[in-house]
């Protein structure tokens, strides 16, 4: 797990850019404010690259903004946990 603060940011990545047209970061925020969850683009990218943690809350509001599972979010710690 080296220095990585999280397990879902790879994933956000890839639901994010999944998208059609792929969502930005600033989108996802915009995304996330609406859910009362405030988190600029910067930081967004920082969950993403694993260097910003996340909480609870956080994990579901992105899960609701993408549209995905928090199990699906979660799905790189579970193959961690294999």
């Amino acid at each position: 797990m080296k220095d990585r603060k999280n397990f879902i940011g790879k994933q956000i990545k890839v639901a994010r850019l999944s998208e059609k047209p792929p969502a930005t970061q600033q989108d996802l925020s915009a995304r996330l404010e609406l859910l009362d969850v405030t988190l600029s683009a910067s930081s967004i990218g920082k969950i993403e690259n694993g260097t910003r943690p996340v909480t609870d809350l956080q994990l579901i509001a992105f899960a609701k903004a993408l549209k995905v599972t928090p199990e699906w979010l979660l799905k790189e710690y579970a193959m961690d946990e294999s």
